[in-house]
C-alpha cells in the first residue's frame, strides 16, 4: 500500500509496486514517514526539482543485495539529496535501487533504540544541521556570540534555532503568525514576532519559511546591521530576485554562494544552504535524543488517510508535524 502522485493530485495505490532498477537493490519496511512541507509544494506543483514525495521516514532493510555492506535487518532513514531511482516513502515498503555506494549514502544508519518518532526527524535535523554549518563556512568565524534571527517557525525555523543555541549563538526565533508562535509557546518554546524585531540589530538573519517570499526577504535585510549576512533556507525559484537588491536568489541557495552586496546603502551578504552531507546525518543522529522534537508532533495517521489529510493541509494552515504509520 502506498500513496502516489497522479495528474489529479495524490491517490492511495495496493499491490507491489514496479521496483526501480540498478545495479544494486533494496527494499525498506517503513516504521514511521513524516509529511514535510515540500511534500505539500509537490501536490500543489510549486515545486521545481526532482520528486522527493515521501521522503522523512524511518524503516528496516527486509532485502538487500548489498550484502554485508547493507545487511538486511539494518534500521534507516533516508537522504533524498542522494540521486538514486527509488519509490514513495509514503508506503509500507519503499524500494531504491542504485550503485553500491550511493546506496549506502542515502540510507544511514539508525541506532536500534532510538524511539521512531525521533528518529524520523533525521532528516530535517540533518538539513537544519547542514544550514548551521553554513553560516560558519559563509562567514568564516564561529557562532559563538553571533546575533542570529530565524524567521519562520515551522519545524525547520525550530531546529535550526535549536542546534544553533547549541553551538554558542544568541538566537531568536520569530514568526509572523501568532497562531504558530502560541502553538509553539504552549509546547515551551520563546517565539517572537518578527515585526517587534528591532532593526540593524542582528549579525545573521536566516529566511526558514517555506517560501523566500520579498516580503520575508525585506524584513530580513531590516534586522541586519551594516556587513550582515542573509542565509536563504527556504525555497526559491529560478528568477526570483527583490527589486534593489543586486543579486539572483535561486542559484545562490542552490549553490551555495555568497555573494556581497547592499540594501538601502548598508553593505550586506546574500549566501545559500542546500541539501545535506553524510556528516549532517551523523551528527543529527547524535544531537536527535537531546532535542525536544515529539513536541512538534500533533498527529499521527495511517496511509489510507493520508491523500484527505494532504489536500487539507494545502488549503489550511497545518501546526506541528503530522507521522503516517503505514
Amino acid at each position: 500500500m502506498r500513496v502516489e502522485l497522479g495528474p489529479d493530485g495524490p491517490r492511495l495505490r495496493f499491490g507491489r509496486p514496479h521496483p526501480p532498477q540498478g545495479e544494486h537493490r533494496v527494499r525498506v519496511r517503513v516504521e514511521l514517514a513524516g509529511l514535510c512541507r515540500s511534500d505539500l509544494k509537490e501536490v500543489a506543483r510549486e515545486r521545481h526539482r526532482a520528486s522527493q514525495f515521501g521522503h522523512e521516514l524511518v524503516g528496516v532493510l527486509t532485502e538487500s543485495t548489498l550484502g554485508s555492506r547493507l545487511p538486511t535487518g539494518t534500521r534507516v532513514v533516508l537522504d533524498p539529496n542522494v540521486p538514486l531511482a527509488r519509490t514513495t516513502g509514503f508506503a509500507s515498503e519503499m524500494y531504491a535501487a542504485g550503485s553500491a555506494d550511493r546506496l549506502i549514502t542515502a540510507l544511514p544508519r539508525v541506532p536500534a533504540d532510538l524511539p521512531d518518532r525521533q528518529a524520523v526527524f533525521a532528516e530535517p535535523l540533518a538539513c537544519a544541521r547542514h544550514c548551521v554549518g553554513a553560516l560558519a563556512r559563509h562567514d568564516g568565524t564561529p557562532l559563538v556570540e553571533r546575533r542570529i534571527a530565524v524567521l519562520g517557525a515551522g519545524a525547520a525555523g525550530l531546529l535550526i534555532a535549536c542546534l544553533a543555541t547549541l553551538a554558542g549563538a544568541k538566537v531568536t526565533l520569530a514568526n509572523r503568525s501568532r497562531d504558530r508562535a502560541e502553538f509553539l509557546r504552549e509546547r515551551g518554546f520563546d517565539v517572537s514576532p518578527i515585526d517587534a524585531l528591532p532593526g540593524s540589530a542582528f549579525d545573521t538573519a536566516v529566511i526558514a519559511t517555506s517560501f523566500v517570499r520579498p516580503d520575508i526577504l525585506t524584513e530580513a535585510l531590516r534586522l541586519l546591521l551594516p556587513h550582515g549576512l542573509v542565509l536563504l533556507y527556504g525555497g526559491t525559484a529560478p528568477g526570483d530576485r527583490l527589486p534593489g537588491l543586486a543579486c539572483d536568489l535561486d542559484p545562490i541557495r542552490r549553490r551555495e554562494q555568497a555573494v556581497r552586496t547592499a540594501w538601502a546603502g548598508k553593505p550586506i551578504t546574500i549566501a545559500g544552504s542546500y541539501g545535506t552531507t553524510p556528516a549532517d546525518f551523523t551528527a543529527a543522529l547524535d544531537v536527535l535524543p537531546r532535542l525536544p522534537v515529539e513536541r512538534l508532533i500533533t498527529r499521527e495517521i495511517t496511509l489510507p488517510q493520508l491523500p484527505a489529510v494532504l489536500l487539507e493541509q494545502l488549503t489550511g494552515r497545518p501546526l506541528g508535524k503530522t507521522l503516517i504509520r503505514p
